[in-house]
């Protein structure tokens, strides 16, 4: 583009264009000014850069198209509408139709438009898909006939369950839940407790269970919450008559069976480790390991303030929280910045006003043993703050002595002059840890 200015130069002036007056002085002739091109580049790319970009192009929304999947025989054939019949009437076995559903998602048609034509919910279209693939799993596995056969009319939600798992525990898995007649519920539990066994290496008893048999894993799962319960109790009677029913070896049974009779030292939560108790007041204080997804796993829960070891902190924290409502809403007396959510275990659960727990970021204020690599983990110590009195010499009470938090025991306070305390220890919980074995044993306290 061209930018024309007018501008007068020396060149378009010249001395024909004056002349003379009558009064002798030069005058200049009224002709109109040359006016000259120029080239401005500048301004044409000023005006260049100012015009508006094209729109880009519109990318046009693709919906997700699942892997094709073969069809069975008596189905390759069939157009859309013979296709939304076979679903719509349920004509056939339901791992032979199960594919038609990714068949017309990948023609166009979205889990809600299938649900209209069909009658077959989003929810039950994701499980017949899953399940039919699991079923699948166990064909390539050379899974019994009598398995397959047991899954013919039903098994699409059990079947789903177990998803989850590898090829081969998948197998074992069909196998167990036929055997046991199994559940949509025990399915879960059953696929759960095999995926969450590994995990628990480290936990009393973990060694004596074999992780290959279904059996002995959801026996393991009951023999560990069992141990959650007080003893004696309805709960952890019921769990270990589970744990001995589903025991597969003679190892495992024989635990639960020891168990059963009292020959195992109670109440330390399964991986928890050592534990203290009081012959006269009872005050047990267990270490406890958090496993990985326990608090999600828990069928209740505990919700408590969580302070920093300074002593006003500790004393301003919330002295009580309930659950209101049908959603178990938690409510406080006041606002508080830091919560912990634990399972309920039984020395958090009796806990009632008062209950606190304080985090440090290492060990060390616990009286165990020097030199211990786990001194430098945090842990969180839950006390109870309405039991203030120096009671019990075997029990552990939390002080505050030269300008620092120390967990020790009754008798080493009193020899020092103390009769008052913070609070009563109540439990010593360490982070979660994907494999582990340093339990605490007894020579590990002071």
């Amino acid at each position: 583009m061209l930018s024309l200015s007018a501008c007068v130069s020396a060149n378009s002036v010249n001395l024909n264009e004056l002349f003379v007056s009558a009064s002798g002085s030069p005058q200049r002739r009224h002709s109109p000014k040359p006016i000259s091109a120029i080239i401005n580049p500048s301004s044409y790319r000023n005006r260049q850069a100012q015009a508006p970009a094209p729109a880009p192009q519109q990318q046009v929304y693709q919906p997700f198209r699942p892997p094709p999947a073969p069809l069975p025989s008596q189905y390759g054939s069939l157009d859309i509408a013979g296709q939304i019949e076979i679903l719509a009437n349920r004509l056939g076995m339901w791992y032979e139709y199960a594919p038609l559903i990714s068949s017309l998602i990948r023609e166009g048609f979205s889990p809600p438009s299938i649900e209209e034509t069909t009658g077959i919910s989003g929810v039950e279209q994701n499980r017949l898909i899953v399940a039919a693939q699991v079923r699948d799993s166990l064909v390539q596995s050379n899974a019994e006939p009598e398995i397959l056969e047991a899954f013919e009319t039903s098994g699409a939600e059990l079947l789903y369950e177990i998803r989850l798992l590898s090829a081969s525990q998948r197998v074992a898995a069909a196998r167990f839940l036929v055997e046991n007649r199994c559940d949509g519920k025990g399915a879960q539990e059953l696929a759960r407790a095999i995926k969450d066994y590994p995990s628990r290496r480290g936990d009393k008893g973990w060694e004596r269970f074999d992780y290959t048999l279904p059996g002995d894993c959801l026996s393991f799962m009951y023999f560990r919450q069992a141990r959650e319960h007080r003893n004696p109790s309805e709960q952890r009677t019921w769990a270990l008559e589970q744990a001995l029913r589903l025991a597969h070896t003679d190892t495992a049974r024989n635990l639960v069976l020891e168990e059963m009779k009292g020959d195992g030292d109670h109440g330390d939560h399964g991986d928890q480790g050592d534990q203290l108790q009081d012959a006269n007041t009872a005050v047990p204080v267990p270490v406890v390991r958090l496993g990985i997804g326990e608090v999600a796993e828990a069928t209740s829960v505990v919700v408590l303030p969580v302070c920093s070891p300074d002593e006003r902190e500790l004393m301003e924290a919330p002295f009580e929280s309930r659950s209101e409502g049908v959603f178990g809403l938690v409510a406080a007396e006041k606002g508080w910045p830091r919560w912990v959510v634990l399972p309920s275990w039984d020395p958090v659960l009796a806990l009632g006003r008062g209950g606190v727990v304080i985090s440090f970021p290492d060990a060390r204020v616990l009286p165990w043993k020097a030199n211990r690599w786990y001194k430098e983990e945090p842990i969180l110590v839950v006390a109870d703050r309405t039991r203030t009195e120096i009671a019990a010499d075997d029990a552990f009470y939390l002080l505050k002595l030269d300008g620092a938090f120390k967990v020790e025991r009754g008798s080493a306070f009193k020899e020092k002059g103390f009769s008052q305390s913070l609070g009563t220890v109540l439990l010593v919980v360490r982070p979660p840890k994907q494999e582990y074995d340093d339990q605490l044993s007894a020579e590990d306290w002071d």
